[in-house]
C-alpha cells in the first residue's frame, strides 16, 4: 500500500506528462506481480464497485471524533470530497483512545488488533508491509463480513490508526469506488509500455473489456509472445479529431469520403464461438440492453467484428437520444420498452473478417468487405453506413450543413486508404460537427460545484420565458473562464433571495447563451423539453432578461428537428 500511495502521489505532484510517464514505470519495474495488476486495475478505473458509501465513513468519522457534523460540512464545502476531508481531520484526532474489538488482518495470525497495538514503530511497520493484493484481496473484503455496524466501525477506524494521512485517503477512495488518479489510461498504458517493452497498441488490444486482476493476466498481458483473447475481447476505438476547415481545404478530395456523425453510442458488435457480445465505446458490456442486436448476429459466421452506432431508429430515422437513455442500465430490457424504443445498428467498419484482424487493411478494402458480408447476412434493423462523395470543400460544408435533417449531429471524413487505429491519430479520420443549437436563457438557480470547485457556485440552472414567467430549461456547468467563474460567483453570494438546501434562487437578471447538441420533448421537465448536451457559449452581459429567450422559441427549434 505505501508503494502505491507513493506512486499516486507523484502523478499527483506534477502536470508533466513525461514526469508521470516516468513514476509508472518505475512502479510497474519495481513492483510484484500480485500488486502490479491491482495498481493496473484502479489506475485503469476498471472497478467502481462500493465497499462502503461515503455517508458510512462520515458517519464513522464524526462517531469517533469531537467534531460536530456542521463543521464537517463547512469542511466538506471546501475540500469538495468526503474521503479527502476525513484523511484530513483525523491528524486531529486521537485514535488511540479507539478500541475496536473485531477487526483482523490477514498476515498477523488471524490476531485482532487495535491502534493502540501498532503505535511507533510497529505502527511504521505494519501496515506499510502488508501488499496493495492482500488489501485488495483480503482486507478491504472483510468489511461485508461484518455482522453489525458496530462492527465495521471498528475495522475501518482500526485501518485509519494504521495508515498516514495520504494512505487514508487512498484507502477511503478505494472503499467508496470513487478512486481516480491524475493520469489517463493512455499515459497509464504508455507507463507499462516503458516498464515492459510491449507496444503501446497491443496492450490497449489485450486490455480491452474486463479482466481479473490476476497474477497470471499480468503475465500473459505483458508476454512477448500472442497470447490467445477472450472471445469477448473488443479492440481499442478508433477515434476521429476535430477538423481544421483552413489546413483541410488543401486536400485531394479525392482521397475522402464522408460519413453521417450519429448521436447514438458507438459500440462493437462481435461474434465469435456462437456467442455474441455488444461493447460500448467506453468499454461496458452492453449486450443485455440490446437483445435485438444479439438475436440479429444469429446467422452470422463466427470471426465478425462490426463497429458501428447504435441509435432507436423509427420510419428510416433516428429517434432522439431520450430513446436509447430508457435503455441504458437494464440488465433486462422488456418487450414494452423494445417497442417503444426500437434499435437500429449502423455499421460503420469491419475489424475482423473470419476470425481474421484486418485493421491494417485500407477503410476502403474493409467497407467492401463489409458490404460483402451485409449482402449475405441481412437484418431489417441493420444497415451499412454509406460514404458520402464530395469534390470540393464547398460540397463538403453543404453535407454538413444538412446533417440535421438528416438526424445526425455532424460528418465523419475518413481517408479512404486508412487503417483502422488506436485512440486519436490524426491524418485520417476527422470529425465535422454542426455548430450547436442555441438560446439565451436566464440564470435562476445556483449551486455549489463538487471537487476542487466545492467552494465556488459553479452548477447552473437557466430558464427561458413562458409569457411573464421564467421556466427551467437546462442545466449547465462548463463553458465560464476562470474570471467569469469568480465573478459570478461574488454576485450570486450577495444577490441570493432564497435558498432550497444547497441551491440558492438568485435575482433572474443575468443571460447567458446555452448551446446543445440536440432537443427533444420530454415528460419528466416543467419546459417539456429536454436538451443534450447543455453548456454556456457566452455570458450575455449585453442583452437584459427581459429579451432573452421563449418555450415558443425552444418549441420551434423542436419542431424544426424532428
Amino acid at each position: 500500500m505505501q508503494r502505491f500511495t507513493q506512486l499516486f502521489q507523484d502523478i499527483d505532484a506534477t502536470t508533466s506528462t513525461n514526469e508521470k510517464v516516468r513514476s509508472l514505470q518505475a512502479y510497474f519495474q519495481a513492483a510484484d506481480p500480485a500488486n502490479k495488476v491491482w495498481a493496473l486495475y484502479l489506475l485503469l478505473g476498471k472497478t467502481r464497485r462500493r465497499t462502503v458509501t461515503s455517508r458510512v465513513l462520515r458517519d464513522v468519522f464524526l462517531q469517533i471524533s469531537d467534531i460536530p457534523e456542521w463543521l464537517f460540512k463547512d469542511c466538506y464545502a471546501q475540500v469538495g470530497d468526503s474521503a479527502e476531508v476525513i484523511a484530513l481531520l483525523l491528524r486531529d484526532v486521537d485514535l488511540a483512545g479507539q478500541s475496536p474489538k473485531n477487526s483482523a488482518v490477514p498476515g498477523r495470525g488471524k490476531r485482532p488488533f487495535a491502534p493502540t497495538e501498532v503505535d511507533g514503530d510497529a505502527q511504521s511497520r505494519f501496515p506499510n508491509s502488508i501488499p496493495l493484493h492482500q488489501w485488495m484481496e483480503e482486507i478491504i473484503p472483510m468489511v461485508k463480513a461484518m455482522e453489525t455496524d458496530d462492527e465495521r466501525r471498528d475495522l475501518i477506524v482500526s485501518w485509519w490508526a494504521a495508515l498516514d494521512n495520504t494512505e487514508v485517503f487512498v484507502l477511503n477512495k478505494i472503499l467508496t469506488g470513487a478512486f481516480r488518479v491524475g493520469a489517463s489510461a493512455k499515459l497509464v498504458i504508455k507507463g507499462l509500455a516503458a516498464a515492459t517493452g510491449i507496444s503501446e497498441p497491443v496492450l490497449t488490444h489485450r486490455l480491452m473489456g474486463e479482466f481479473t486482476p490476476t497474477v497470471e493476466f499480468y503475465a500473459n498481458l505483458t508476454s512477448e509472445e500472442a497470447t490467445q483473447n477472450a472471445p469477448s475481447q473488443p479492440y481499442p476505438f478508433f477515434l476521429a479529431t476535430s477538423l481544421d476547415e483552413a489546413k483541410f481545404q488543401s486536400e485531394d478530395f479525392e482521397r475522402w469520403r464522408a460519413e453521417w456523425k450519429w448521436d447514438g453510442i458507438r459500440a462493437q458488435v462481435i461474434k465469435r464461438d456462437d456467442q455474441v457480445f455488444v461493447w460500448s465505446r467506453g468499454e461496458d458490456l452492453v449486450t443485455a440492453q440490446f437483445p435485438e442486436i444479439e438475436a440479429m448476429m444469429a446467422t452470422f459466421p463466427n470471426g465478425i467484428v462490426m463497429d458501428g452506432e447504435i441509435l432507436c431508429w423509427q420510419d428510416n430515422r433516428p429517434l432522439s437520444f431520450n430513446h436509447l437513455q430508457k435503455r441504458l442500465g437494464r440488465k433486462k430490457v422488456s418487450k414494452k420498452v423494445m417497442e417503444q424504443n426500437p434499435v437500429h445498428f449502423i455499421a460503420y467498419d469491419l475489424l475482423e473478417f473470419g476470425g481474421v484482424d484486418i485493421r491494417e487493411k485500407s477503410w476502403g478494402d474493409r467497407t467492401q468487405s463489409l458490404t460483402t458480408l451485409l449482402a449475405v447476412h441481412t437484418a431489417p434493423n441493420l444497415h451499412q453506413s454509406i460514404p458520402l462523395e464530395f469534390h470540393s470543400f464547398a460540397e463538403l460544408a453543404e453535407l454538413r450543413e444538412n446533417s440535421r435533417q438528416q438526424g445526425a449531429e455532424g460528418l465523419v471524413v475518413k481517408a479512404i486508404d486508412s487503417p483502422y487505429l488506436v485512440g486519436r491519430k490524426r491524418g485520417y479520420w476527422w470529425k465535422y460537427k454542426v455548430d450547436p443549437m442555441s438560446l439565451d436563457a436566464v440564470l435562476i438557480y445556483a449551486q455549489a460545484g463538487s471537487g476542487k470547485r466545492a467552494n465556488l457556485f459553479t452548477d447552473y440552472t437557466f430558464a427561458l420565458w413562458q409569457g411573464e414567467t421564467l421556466v427551467p430549461f437546462a442545466k449547465a456547468y462548463s463553458g465560464l473562464d476562470n474570471a467569469e467563474i469568480d465573478a459570478l460567483d461574488k454576485w450570486i453570494r450577495r444577490h441570493t433571495t432564497e435558498r432550497f438546501g444547497p441551491v440558492r434562487s438568485v435575482e433572474p437578471v443575468h443571460v447567458f447563451e446555452i448551446g446543445f447538441e440536440g432537443i427533444a420533448k420530454s415528460t419528466r421537465h416543467k419546459s417539456g423539453i429536454s436538451v443534450r448536451f447543455p453548456r454556456i457559449l457566452r455570458w450575455r452581459q449585453d442583452k437584459p432578461a427581459i429579451e432573452a429567450d421563449t418555450l415558443e422559441s425552444a418549441q420551434a427549434l423542436l419542431e424544426l428537428f424532428q
